[in-house]
């Protein structure tokens, strides 16, 4: 422990710029850092780097680590983790923090294995207890409980889900070091390579980055009733999400489903409208600071998680909703 000191972040970039995950996790681990004394170092791995490393200084790191070149245009996993191993293993860090997407989910238990060390996904929660040890906090018994977990073990790896760290205003007048870390990787010798990408085209604002997600259920009845919660989220400048049950149906894109086989999100509200409360479903939502309930069986599962709820048929519920929204913004 005596030799690893600091926390390092594993930046992801979206069009040349920080993702919105990884500014909430240097927020994180600014906060972390600053409790132990100690740095925050970013570690960037891109064929173009942009303004991503500037930016990564502006939202609270005192190191950036890039590593440039061609061969990083599309996420491999052996590549990036021969990268981020090099500079994880030469700068012993207490710490080393992913975001709970798709690259994280891959990339970090490579690391992990590689270092011979444990790994805590989808963490809600960090904090530094007496003992200068990381406590982790993560869902279980899919969503329905929460358990908190610490190694001795160090390094210690984490992915940490969107939006569970708050990202700190950009300070373009904060001062950090850039250092260009070269990695030799033989792209003769990997075993798979990308031959295609297909961008998904998103409407509005994307589920991951809404402050307000509108969810229905089943008990939505068909993909008109959707269109009502379209107009409650477009109120609110979020977005409109479901269970499973409407996305098997059609009623709804299979790419909104939020639960445990879907995604998984933590907006600042989260309006479950027919929506029972499974298990399965709160996996996805538990995250969200508040939920508002609305269903028509006062024992719907639901209510246990909600900090609201609305006992009542949600045809008649959501336009009343709405226009008090409408009302309430309106001024």
């Amino acid at each position: 422990m005596a030799d690893n000191k600091g926390i390092i972040v594993f930046g992801e970039i979206v069009n040349n710029n920080l993702s919105s995950v990884t500014t909430e996790i240097l927020g994180g681990g600014r906060k972390l850092a600053d409790e132990l004394g100690e740095e925050l170092s970013c570690i960037l791995i891109t064929n173009e780097l942009g303004d991503a490393a500037k930016q990564a200084v502006e939202y609270g790191a005192d190191k950036v680590f890039t590593v440039v070149d061609a061969l990083y245009k599309d996420y491999l996993n052996a590549p990036f983790a021969a990268a981020l191993g090099k500079i994880v293993s030469e700068n012993n860090p207490r710490l080393v923090l992913f975001g709970q997407t798709s690259t994280g989910r891959d990339l970090a238990p490579t690391i992990a294995f590689a270092l011979g060390i444990g790994l805590a996904v989808d963490c809600l929660d960090i904090k530094l207890n007496a003992d200068k040890k990381f406590e982790l906090t993560r869902s279980v018994y899919g969503g329905n409980a929460q358990a908190t977990f610490t190694s001795e073990q160090v390094p210690q790896l984490a992915t940490v889900r969107q939006k569970a760290m708050t990202p700190l205003a950009p300070d373009s007048s904060r001062k950090g070091d850039v250092t260009e870390v070269k990695v030799d990787v033989d792209a003769g010798a990997l075993k798979t390579k990308v031959l295609d990408t297909v961008k998904e085209e998103v409407a509005g604002i994307k589920l991951e980055d809404a402050g307000v997600i509108v969810a229905g259920g089943r008990g939505i009845g068909g993909d008109a009733g959707f269109k009502q919660l379209e107009e409650l989220a477009g109120v609110f400048k979020g977005a409109v999400a479901a269970t499973r049950p409407p996305c098997d149906n059609g009623w709804w894109p299979e790419t909104a489903q939020v639960g445990l086989t879907g995604k998984i999100v933590s907006p600042d509200l989260y309006v479950a409208v027919a929506i029972s409360g499974a298990s399965q479903h709160m996996a996805g939502c538990s995250g969200a600071k508040n939920i508002i309930a609305i269903n028509k069986d006062p024992e719907a599962n639901i209510f246990k998680f909600a900090r609201f709820g609305i006992v009542g048929d949600w045809k008649q519920v959501i336009p009343a909703f709405t226009e008090k929204v409408k009302k309430l913004i309106a001024g």
